[in-house]
């Protein structure tokens, strides 16, 4: 399996409570991280950042990976790839079921899905307090998209679990 190689500058642009921005910075990374809520955390360098209104990528990016709000995920990627040559997404593998959404699926720079073999647990979500086995009732993928990247997507199946 290829693993993602990312780069050093990464824009976060609906950070929520940082789980990503903290994960990416632990792993070296500079992450701009963004979000139009404020979530009062110490990982969250930006409020009231609309996403959506950007014409133009922070100074140095030179990727975007987010989880983006469910409702507008189709809005989010599209508007990531005008800015972005690489945008790395969470969503919902459902996200593949849509005639809607072809033109961001089917250029040929969909380059790789992550599909967990498991469904996330529910413990990452803003104000979850229950029980941290708790499984989602929907399945997840990292969806990469690379402008580099030309012919049929790859599909992978990815753990969340740490190695035993």
């Amino acid at each position: 399996m290829r693993v993602e190689k990312l780069p050093e500058v990464i824009w976060e642009p609906a950070c929520g409570p940082g789980v990503i921005v903290r994960a990416l910075r632990a792993a070296g990374h500079q992450v701009y991280a963004t979000d139009l809520v404020d979530y009062r955390s110490p990982d969250q360098d930006s409020a009231h950042w609309d996403f959506l209104l950007e014409r133009q990528l922070p100074i140095g990016v030179q990727a975007i990976v987010t989880n983006p709000p469910f409702k507008n995920a189709g809005e989010f990627v599209a508007h990531a790839l005008e800015l972005c040559p690489k945008v790395i997404m969470l969503l919902r593998l459902a996200f593949l079921e849509s005639d809607k959404r072809t033109p961001i699926l089917d250029t040929g720079h969909l380059a790789r899905v992550h599909v967990f073999r498991k469904r996330l647990p529910m413990m990452h979500r803003h104000g979850w307090d229950g029980p941290t086995n708790s499984n989602s009732g929907m399945a997840f993928a990292w969806f990469v998209w690379d402008r580099g990247h030309s012919g049929p997507t790859e599909l992978h199946r990815v753990s969340w679990e740490t190695a035993e």
